[in-house]
């Protein structure tokens, strides 16, 4: 039997990543003793003390295990817990020996959504690639360089560390996990029970790209502005280069210090977000909408919108356009 200890972090932690771990494996458990076979999991929720308060005090854990006590997990999984993330690593430093310890002792980690601020702080993600919420993707870079975040995915596995995605993505990581240790019919029974898309992912169809500008570099974010403002014309390197008196090296280079995109990752992005407003609200036909945000190309804009959102621009479409769902 596989030992999950879920840590219960100090903070607003989501209920709901705990309650739907515990529900998920509890439920696999449940399933399987039906068919008179021994239950696969055991779920401990581990504290850093007796009684945290979520929801503004409107709910109560209790954990039933603290760091202190003896135990050998087979699986270490963290929670996101919302707030102020600096404020956050600090009030849960004491789980990260514990973490390490028995990350050491051979348990998996998990961390779900913006949990992966508290697994980074362990330094077990150094060097590896991991996800979270795209809304937090800019923090995460600048708290931790060193980890090769790919903001795009929905879940990574890498020596036994996994995370996922943003928000109730968690759910699609949890699944994989049982998918791993109770098979591929109890995954898919678990994703028809808990109504889970067992195939999703990416991200990418839910990102709204609303540019970088936490950084200090005023003539880059001069720049940005202007491609915001006129990026249905072409703009090339070289004219922002010129119009904001740098030379073309320096601002690529500053470019994607500040902002984590190349100058023309950024164009890309400003035109295939005002694209996907376009077809999300509107009754434009793909090609008006390609030629509003400035391409010209339609197997260059397919190729880049299908890169950016996961999505070709049909699909998006009938996906997020409310009039044509309806």
């Amino acid at each position: 039997m596989k030992q999950i200890a879920i840590i219960i972090p100090q903070g607003e932690t989501s209920l709901s990543n705990i309650e739907a771990t515990h529900k998920m494996f509890t439920k696999v458990n449940e399933a399987v003793e039906r068919a008179g076979k021994p239950p696969l999991f055991q779920v401990r929720l581990v504290g850093l003390q007796p009684e945290v308060r979520l929801g503004n005090g409107l709910f109560t854990i209790k954990p039933e295990l603290s760091i202190t006590d003896p135990l050998r997990a087979d699986m270490v999984v963290i929670p996101a817990t919302h707030g102020d993330m600096r404020e956050i690593i600090t009030q849960n430093e004491a789980f990260v020996p514990w973490i390490v310890r028995q990350y050491a002792s051979g348990a998996e980690v998990v961390s779900l959504c913006i949990g992966a601020f508290i697994l980074a702080s362990t330094g077990l993600l150094n060097g590896k690639c991991c996800t979270t919420h795209w809304l937090a993707a800019a923090e995460f870079r600048e708290l931790f360089p060193e980890v090769k975040l790919q903001p795009y995915k929905i879940l990574t596995d890498e020596s036994g560390i996994y995370t996922s995605g943003g928000a109730y993505s968690s759910l699609n990581l949890i699944l994989y996990l049982v998918e791993k240790y109770a098979g591929r019919d109890m995954a898919l029974l678990s994703s028809k029970i808990f109504e889970i898309d067992i195939d999703r992912s990416s991200q990418s169809p839910f990102i709204i790209f609303n540019g970088q500008k936490e950084h200090e570099d005023e003539p880059i974010k001069k720049a940005q502005e202007f491609i915001e403002k006129n990026f249905t014309e072409r703009i090339t390197v070289d004219q922002l280069a010129a119009a904001f008196a740098l030379g073309r090296r320096n601002l690529e280079r500053r470019f994607k210090k500040a902002t984590s995109n190349t100058v023309v990752e950024y164009i890309q992005r400003v035109k295939i977000e005002a694209a996907k407003l376009s077809l999300e609200s509107t009754r434009e036909n793909v090609n008006e909408v390609m030629y509003k945000v400035g391409y010209t190309d339609p197997k260059a804009f397919r190729i880049t919108f299908k890169r950016l959102t996961g999505l070709s621009p049909v699909q998006y479409r009938a996906k997020y356009n409310r009039q044509i769902a309806v």
